[in-house]
Protein backbone atom coordinates (compact mmCIF):
# COMPACT_ATOMS: atom_id res chain seq x y z
CA UNK A 1 0.00 0.00 0.00
CA UNK A 2 1.92 3.69 -0.93
CA UNK A 3 2.00 5.41 2.45
CA UNK A 4 0.25 8.00 3.69
CA UNK A 5 1.68 11.27 2.79
CA UNK A 6 3.55 12.59 5.80
CA UNK A 7 2.23 16.08 6.38
CA UNK A 8 -1.22 13.96 7.22
CA UNK A 9 -0.04 12.70 9.90
CA UNK A 10 0.41 15.73 12.04
CA UNK A 11 -2.98 16.74 11.42
CA UNK A 12 -5.95 15.22 13.59
CA UNK A 13 -7.77 12.12 11.88
CA UNK A 14 -11.72 12.80 11.97
CA UNK A 15 -12.59 9.38 10.85
CA UNK A 16 -10.69 6.29 11.91
CA UNK A 17 -11.60 2.63 10.34
CA UNK A 18 -10.07 -0.52 11.03
CA UNK A 19 -10.28 -3.94 9.91
CA UNK A 20 -13.99 -3.37 8.94
CA UNK A 21 -15.96 -6.47 7.43
CA UNK A 22 -19.19 -6.81 5.96
CA UNK A 23 -20.69 -9.72 3.99
CA UNK A 24 -24.48 -9.53 2.35
CA UNK A 25 -24.91 -13.55 2.21
CA UNK A 26 -21.77 -15.29 0.32
CA UNK A 27 -20.76 -11.96 -0.73
CA UNK A 28 -18.12 -10.58 0.90
CA UNK A 29 -17.96 -7.00 -0.03
CA UNK A 30 -15.56 -5.21 2.58
CA UNK A 31 -12.84 -7.80 3.78
CA UNK A 32 -10.50 -6.14 6.61
CA UNK A 33 -10.46 -2.08 5.41
CA UNK A 34 -8.18 0.25 7.53
CA UNK A 35 -9.03 4.24 6.36
CA UNK A 36 -8.09 7.70 8.06
CA UNK A 37 -9.63 11.14 6.93
CA UNK A 38 -8.38 14.05 8.05
CA UNK A 39 -9.04 17.49 9.26
CA UNK A 40 -9.90 19.58 6.36
CA UNK A 41 -8.62 17.22 3.42
CA UNK A 42 -10.85 15.69 0.63
CA UNK A 43 -10.39 12.20 0.69
CA UNK A 44 -11.48 10.33 -2.75
CA UNK A 45 -12.50 6.41 -2.08
CA UNK A 46 -12.35 5.40 -5.71
CA UNK A 47 -13.62 2.11 -7.25
CA UNK A 48 -15.70 0.47 -9.58
CA UNK A 49 -19.32 0.16 -9.24
CA UNK A 50 -20.48 -2.51 -7.04
CA UNK A 51 -17.00 -2.63 -5.20
CA UNK A 52 -18.77 -1.48 -1.41
CA UNK A 53 -18.03 2.44 -1.64
CA UNK A 54 -21.16 3.27 -0.67
CA UNK A 55 -21.43 0.09 1.65
CA UNK A 56 -18.72 1.79 3.38
CA UNK A 57 -20.42 5.53 3.76
CA UNK A 58 -23.57 3.77 5.23
CA UNK A 59 -21.05 2.42 7.71
CA UNK A 60 -19.81 5.77 8.47
CA UNK A 61 -22.90 7.50 9.19
CA UNK A 62 -24.78 4.58 11.28
CA UNK A 63 -27.07 3.42 8.05
CA UNK A 64 -25.56 -0.17 8.28
CA UNK A 65 -23.77 -2.08 10.79
CA UNK A 66 -20.67 -4.07 9.62
CA UNK A 67 -20.04 -7.64 10.85
CA UNK A 68 -16.35 -6.66 12.13
CA UNK A 69 -13.83 -4.06 12.84
CA UNK A 70 -14.36 -0.43 14.07
CA UNK A 71 -15.54 3.05 13.28
CA UNK A 72 -14.63 6.02 14.88
CA UNK A 73 -16.27 9.38 14.04
CA UNK A 74 -15.42 12.91 15.78
CA UNK A 75 -13.75 10.59 18.38
CA UNK A 76 -16.87 8.77 18.87
CA UNK A 77 -17.23 4.45 18.00
CA UNK A 78 -20.51 4.70 15.86
CA UNK A 79 -21.10 0.90 16.68
CA UNK A 80 -21.50 1.88 20.56
CA UNK A 81 -24.20 5.10 20.14
CA UNK A 82 -27.41 5.09 21.37
CA UNK A 83 -30.15 6.25 18.90
CA UNK A 84 -29.95 9.93 20.31
CA UNK A 85 -25.96 9.57 20.39
CA UNK A 86 -26.00 8.21 17.09
CA UNK A 87 -28.38 11.28 15.51
CA UNK A 88 -26.43 14.22 17.19
CA UNK A 89 -23.51 12.50 15.45
CA UNK A 90 -25.36 12.69 12.06
CA UNK A 91 -26.01 16.15 12.49
CA UNK A 92 -22.45 17.19 12.15
CA UNK A 93 -22.33 14.70 8.82
CA UNK A 94 -23.34 15.48 5.74
CA UNK A 95 -24.46 13.43 3.07
CA UNK A 96 -24.78 14.36 -0.21
CA UNK A 97 -26.67 11.35 -1.95
CA UNK A 98 -26.13 10.55 -5.65
CA UNK A 99 -30.18 10.92 -6.55
CA UNK A 100 -29.98 14.69 -4.22
CA UNK A 101 -32.97 13.32 -2.20
CA UNK A 102 -34.79 16.52 -2.63
CA UNK A 103 -39.05 16.38 -1.72
CA UNK A 104 -40.50 17.06 -5.27
CA UNK A 105 -43.84 18.42 -3.30
CA UNK A 106 -41.64 21.12 -1.79
CA UNK A 107 -40.11 24.18 -3.11
CA UNK A 108 -36.12 24.73 -3.15
CA UNK A 109 -36.78 27.13 -0.20
CA UNK A 110 -39.25 24.29 1.57
CA UNK A 111 -36.37 21.89 0.95
CA UNK A 112 -33.35 23.56 2.60
CA UNK A 113 -35.87 25.08 5.13
CA UNK A 114 -37.26 21.32 6.46
CA UNK A 115 -33.81 20.25 8.23
CA UNK A 116 -33.09 23.29 10.56
CA UNK A 117 -36.84 23.49 11.45
CA UNK A 118 -36.97 19.38 11.88
CA UNK A 119 -33.08 19.46 13.96
CA UNK A 120 -33.03 23.00 15.50
CA UNK A 121 -34.39 24.43 17.96
CA UNK A 122 -35.97 28.33 18.73
CA UNK A 123 -34.87 29.52 15.39
CA UNK A 124 -36.41 32.56 13.93
CA UNK A 125 -38.45 32.95 11.08
CA UNK A 126 -35.29 35.95 10.28
CA UNK A 127 -32.58 33.18 11.37
CA UNK A 128 -34.29 30.48 8.95
CA UNK A 129 -34.57 32.80 6.15
CA UNK A 130 -31.03 33.98 6.45
CA UNK A 131 -29.35 30.55 6.59
CA UNK A 132 -31.63 29.37 3.37
CA UNK A 133 -30.32 32.82 2.00
CA UNK A 134 -26.54 31.92 2.78
CA UNK A 135 -27.06 28.21 1.65
CA UNK A 136 -28.17 29.06 -1.57
CA UNK A 137 -25.60 31.76 -2.20
CA UNK A 138 -22.65 28.80 -1.43
CA UNK A 139 -24.15 27.12 -4.51
CA UNK A 140 -24.75 29.61 -6.72
CA UNK A 141 -28.46 29.53 -6.91
CA UNK A 142 -29.88 32.04 -5.44
CA UNK A 143 -32.54 32.26 -7.97
CA UNK A 144 -34.12 28.73 -7.49
CA UNK A 145 -35.38 29.77 -4.45
CA UNK A 146 -39.21 29.57 -5.44
CA UNK A 147 -38.94 26.85 -7.80
CA UNK A 148 -40.13 23.05 -7.62
CA UNK A 149 -37.27 20.32 -7.66
CA UNK A 150 -38.77 19.50 -11.38
CA UNK A 151 -37.99 22.81 -12.93
CA UNK A 152 -34.22 22.43 -11.97
CA UNK A 153 -31.61 20.98 -14.13
CA UNK A 154 -29.65 17.92 -12.40
CA UNK A 155 -26.76 19.76 -12.10
CA UNK A 156 -28.60 22.36 -10.35
CA UNK A 157 -30.61 19.89 -8.04
CA UNK A 158 -27.25 18.28 -7.03
CA UNK A 159 -26.37 21.88 -6.05
CA UNK A 160 -29.46 22.12 -4.02
CA UNK A 161 -28.60 18.88 -2.46
CA UNK A 162 -25.26 20.15 -1.22
CA UNK A 163 -26.66 23.23 -0.37
CA UNK A 164 -29.85 21.43 2.09
CA UNK A 165 -26.41 19.28 3.29
CA UNK A 166 -24.43 22.52 4.52
CA UNK A 167 -27.43 24.49 6.31
CA UNK A 168 -26.73 22.46 9.27
CA UNK A 169 -23.21 23.31 8.99
CA UNK A 170 -21.85 19.80 8.90
CA UNK A 171 -17.96 19.25 9.83
CA UNK A 172 -17.72 15.92 7.64
CA UNK A 173 -18.86 15.67 3.79
CA UNK A 174 -20.35 11.93 2.41
CA UNK A 175 -20.50 12.86 -1.32
CA UNK A 176 -21.89 9.85 -3.23
CA UNK A 177 -20.88 9.17 -6.58
CA UNK A 178 -21.52 13.53 -6.89
CA UNK A 179 -20.84 13.79 -10.88
CA UNK A 180 -22.73 10.46 -11.92
CA UNK A 181 -25.51 11.02 -14.47
CA UNK A 182 -24.06 14.49 -15.59
CA UNK A 183 -22.61 16.22 -18.58
CA UNK A 184 -19.04 16.96 -18.51
CA UNK A 185 -19.63 20.62 -18.10
CA UNK A 186 -21.79 19.81 -15.35
CA UNK A 187 -19.66 17.57 -13.44
CA UNK A 188 -16.73 20.18 -13.49
CA UNK A 189 -19.10 22.80 -11.79
CA UNK A 190 -20.11 19.94 -9.16
CA UNK A 191 -16.23 19.34 -8.70
CA UNK A 192 -15.39 22.99 -8.69
CA UNK A 193 -18.13 23.77 -5.65
CA UNK A 194 -16.31 20.51 -3.59
CA UNK A 195 -13.50 22.46 -3.45
CA UNK A 196 -15.05 25.47 -2.69
CA UNK A 197 -17.12 23.76 0.18
CA UNK A 198 -13.48 22.68 1.43
CA UNK A 199 -11.89 26.01 1.55
CA UNK A 200 -15.26 27.78 2.93
CA UNK A 201 -16.67 25.67 4.94
CA UNK A 202 -13.58 23.59 6.14
CA UNK A 203 -14.97 20.32 5.81
CA UNK A 204 -13.31 17.01 6.04
CA UNK A 205 -15.21 15.18 2.74
CA UNK A 206 -15.16 11.57 1.47
CA UNK A 207 -16.08 11.82 -2.27
CA UNK A 208 -17.20 8.23 -3.58
CA UNK A 209 -16.75 7.80 -7.14
CA UNK A 210 -15.47 5.87 -9.82
CA UNK A 211 -14.88 8.81 -12.35
CA UNK A 212 -11.55 9.60 -12.37
CA UNK A 213 -11.57 13.42 -13.45
CA UNK A 214 -13.71 14.24 -10.50
CA UNK A 215 -11.09 12.33 -8.11
CA UNK A 216 -7.93 14.10 -9.85
CA UNK A 217 -9.50 17.54 -9.41
CA UNK A 218 -10.90 16.90 -6.01
CA UNK A 219 -8.84 14.22 -4.20
CA UNK A 220 -6.18 15.59 -1.72
CA UNK A 221 -5.92 12.07 -1.21
CA UNK A 222 -7.11 8.61 -3.22
CA UNK A 223 -7.47 5.60 -1.85
CA UNK A 224 -8.46 2.75 -4.43
CA UNK A 225 -11.06 -0.24 -3.32
CA UNK A 226 -10.33 -3.49 -5.07
CA UNK A 227 -11.18 -6.89 -4.11
CA UNK A 228 -13.02 -5.61 -0.82
CA UNK A 229 -9.73 -3.97 0.76
CA UNK A 230 -7.77 -0.72 -0.15
CA UNK A 231 -4.93 -1.63 -1.90
CA UNK A 232 -3.57 1.78 -3.08
CA UNK A 233 -3.44 4.71 -1.25
CA UNK A 234 -1.96 8.27 -1.61
CA UNK A 235 -1.92 11.20 -4.39
CA UNK A 236 -3.54 10.44 -7.92
CA UNK A 237 -0.02 10.46 -9.35
CA UNK A 238 1.41 7.77 -7.04
CA UNK A 239 -1.74 5.55 -7.43
CA UNK A 240 -1.98 5.63 -11.25
CA UNK A 241 1.31 7.26 -12.61
CA UNK A 242 3.70 5.17 -10.66
CA UNK A 243 1.25 1.85 -10.88
CA UNK A 244 2.66 -1.39 -11.68
CA UNK A 245 -0.54 -2.72 -10.48
CA UNK A 246 -2.68 -4.12 -13.70
CA UNK A 247 -6.19 -3.63 -12.18
CA UNK A 248 -5.25 0.42 -11.94
CA UNK A 249 -3.91 0.57 -15.10
CA UNK A 250 -6.82 -0.88 -16.55
CA UNK A 251 -9.42 1.42 -14.47
CA UNK A 252 -7.36 4.51 -15.44
CA UNK A 253 -7.54 3.59 -19.38
CA UNK A 254 -11.31 2.83 -19.07
CA UNK A 255 -11.39 6.08 -18.23
CA UNK A 256 -9.35 8.09 -20.33
CA UNK A 257 -8.05 5.90 -22.34
CA UNK A 258 -11.69 4.38 -23.80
Amino acid sequence: MTTVKTENKQREAVIVIRDLKISFGDLHVLRGVDLDLYQGENLVVLGRSGTGKSVLIKIIAGLLQPDQGTVKVLGQDVDQLNSRELDALRLKIGFSFQSSALYDSMTVRENLEFPLIRNVRNLSRSDIDKAVEEALADVGLSQTINQMPSELSGGQRKRIGIARTLILKPQIMLYDEPTAGLDPITSTEINNLINEVKERHNTSSIIITHDLTCAKTVGDRIAMLLDGRFERQGTFEEVFEDSNDERAKQFYEYNFVN
